[in-house]
């Protein structure tokens, strides 16, 4: 939906982008990757208003920092 901005469940149009946020004690939607709360990587989020499907993205600069965090892991 980040790139389409169509859904890819239902084909609507009617996509809305949540900006990930840091709040108080590590609220909002983000990624934690060090030990204070301003080195959280955002994840946002794009929601289909007709079906509900959403995803969630993180810059793809941020990447990097989240592999290095103690959270990453391959299988």
């Amino acid at each position: 939906m980040k790139n389409t901005k169509t859904c890819p469940k239902c084909g609507s149009k009617d996509i809305i982008i949540i900006d990930g946020n840091v709040g108080a004690y590590g609220s909002g939607n983000n990624i934690p990757v060090g030990l204070s709360l301003y080195s959280s990587v955002i994840v946002n989020r794009y929601l289909c208003c007709k079906c509900g499907f959403s995803e969630e993205w993180i810059n793809y600069d941020d990447i990097p920092k989240v592999r290095k965090s103690r959270f990453a892991h391959t299988k």
